[in-house]
């Protein structure tokens, strides 16, 4: 028997129903980590089935730190005006441009990033192998890891999720696409910051974003 606080618990750490909740902790055995890992495979499920929608609706959302020193704007699409006045919908789009704000992401994902700064990043890393005499895939794999951290530091899909490290927040958008029922795009974004010179009328830090 699966008793109401699991269900809640599992609930509140997925945002999943709570029918479906319960039904996969039963299929489960009442594991609640084994069902948050089943419920994000199939909000992801969800999602990919959803990303082909057109996203007409959205938010276009500021956040301010504190003591307004950072900023953020973000755009954020979604399939219906219905969606975008949705709590959840504006939760992950606040969240997005805190993590912004926090994190200052450079691109929106690998897709994004310019091809000559790909390369130089490549360059670099295949020097660090220069003369050695490990075997060609054994440095292929090491040079494919390190290029992963490098998209995880500067593209926002990539990255760690600020308040769930355990996410990237290209996860956290699957998951709320499962849990809203509609198709959401990262349109574009764009971080400003005081700095000791006063940049030009207009100017915040390049996003990366098409």
């Amino acid at each position: 028997m699966i008793d109401t606080k699991t269900v809640s618990e599992v609930r509140a750490r997925t945002g999943a129903g709570i029918v479906e909740c319960k039904k996969v902790l039963e299929e489960v055995g009442g594991d609640m980590d084994r069902a948050c890992e089943e419920l994000r495979k199939r909000g992801a499920a969800k999602a990919e089935k959803r990303g082909q929608r057109q996203t007409k609706a959205g938010l276009v959302y500021a956040y301010i730190h504190q003591g307004g020193q950072v900023g953020a704007m973000v755009e954020v699409q979604c399939e219906t005006d219905f969606v975008a006045r949705n709590d959840s919908f504006r939760e992950f789009v606040h969240d997005v441009a805190m993590q912004v704000a926090a994190m200052n992401p450079l691109y929106l994902s690998p897709d994004s990033i310019p091809s000559e700064v790909v390369e130089k990043e490549r360059e670099i890393v295949m020097a660090e192998f220069a003369g050695s005499s490990k075997p060609q895939e054994v440095v292929d794999r090491i040079a494919s890891g390190k290029m992963e951290k490098f998209h995880s530091e500067v593209c926002l899909l990539n990255m760690p999720f600020i308040k769930d490290e355990d996410k990237t927040v290209d996860g956290l958008l699957r998951e709320t696409i499962g849990k809203i029922g509609e198709n959401m795009k990262i349109v574009r974004f764009v971080r400003f910051a005081l700095t000791d010179s006063v940049p030009p009328a207009g100017a915040g830090e390049a996003c990366g974003c098409p």
